[in-house]
C-alpha cells in the first residue's frame, strides 16, 4: 500500500509502435504488486489500478503488430498519480500535438512520471522535463537524445535514474527494473521483491 494507505492511479501511455514489453512490463509489475498486496490482505483496497490510455479507444498497433486496447482516451482521461511513458518508434508520437499535450498534462497531475527507454523523446519533447534533468535511455539512442535535447544530463551504463518527480530508464526489460523500484518507493520493499518473485524476475536494483 502507498504510504497514505490510498490506491494510486497508474497511467501507461500507448501510441502505434509502442515497443512491446516496454507497455506490458511496468503493467505486469504494478498489477502484479497490486495482486500480492491483495493476497495477504483481502477485502483491502489495491496498492496499484492500472490503465492505458491512448488517442482513441481504438486497438493500438505495438511495434511488433500485437494489438492492444486502450481504457481510456485523451478525451476521457482517468485521474493521474504516476504516468509511465514507454517508448518504441516514437517520431510518430512525437510529432503528434495532442499526444505531447497529453502527456504535459498528465505531468502536471502526476506525483512520478515515469519513461521507459525512448520515452524519454516523448517526455523531453512534451515539455515534462525542465533544466538539465537527468535522464537516461536505450543504449542505441542516447547520443540521439543528448543531439536532440542538449539541456538534458544524459547518463549511460545505468538501468534506471530517479529524480524524484521524474524517474526513467533504459531500454525495454529496464523498465521492469524501474517499476519494481518503484513498487519499493510507493509501498515498499517487501512487495516488491515479492513482486519480483512471483514474477520470476532477476530485480536489478541499481
Amino acid at each position: 500500500m502507498s504510504p497514505g494507505g490510498e490506491t494510486l492511479r497508474v497511467a501507461i501511455l500507448a501510441f502505434d509502435d509502442v515497443e512491446a514489453l516496454d507497455l506490458a512490463g511496468p503493467y505486469e509489475v504494478f498489477t502484479t504488486a497490486s495482486r500480492m498486496h491483495q493476497r495477504d490482505a483481502a477485502g483491502m483496497a489495491p496498492p496499484f489500478e492500472v490503465q492505458c490510455v491512448a488517442r482513441s479507444r481504438a486497438p493500438v498497433r505495438m511495434r511488433a503488430g500485437l494489438q492492444v486496447l486502450p481504457d481510456r482516451s485523451f478525451e476521457d482521461p482517468p485521474a493521474v498519480d504516476l504516468l509511465i511513458v514507454p517508448g518504441g518508434v516514437v517520431d510518430a508520437a512525437m510529432a503528434c500535438a495532442a499526444t505531447r499535450e497529453w502527456i504535459a498534462r498528465a505531468s502536471r497531475e502526476a506525483r512520478i512520471t515515469a519513461s521507459v527507454c525512448t520515452g524519454a523523446f516523448l517526455l523531453a519533447a512534451s515539455g515534462a522535463l525542465h533544466g538539465e534533468t537527468i535522464v537516461t535511455t536505450h543504449w542505441e539512442d542516447v547520443a540521439d537524445l543528448r543531439a536532440r535535447f542538449p539541456a538534458l544530463d544524459v547518463r549511460e551504463g545505468v538501468r534506471w535514474v530517479d529524480q524524484g518527480r521524474i524517474v526513467s530508464s533504459a531500454g525495454i526489460t529496464a523498465g521492469i527494473d524501474m517499476s519494481l523500484h518503484l513498487v519499493a518507493r510507493l509501498a515498499g520493499e517487501p512487495l516488491a521483491l515479492r513482486t519480483a518473485r512471483q514474477m520470476d524476475f532477476a530485480w536489478t536494483k541499481a
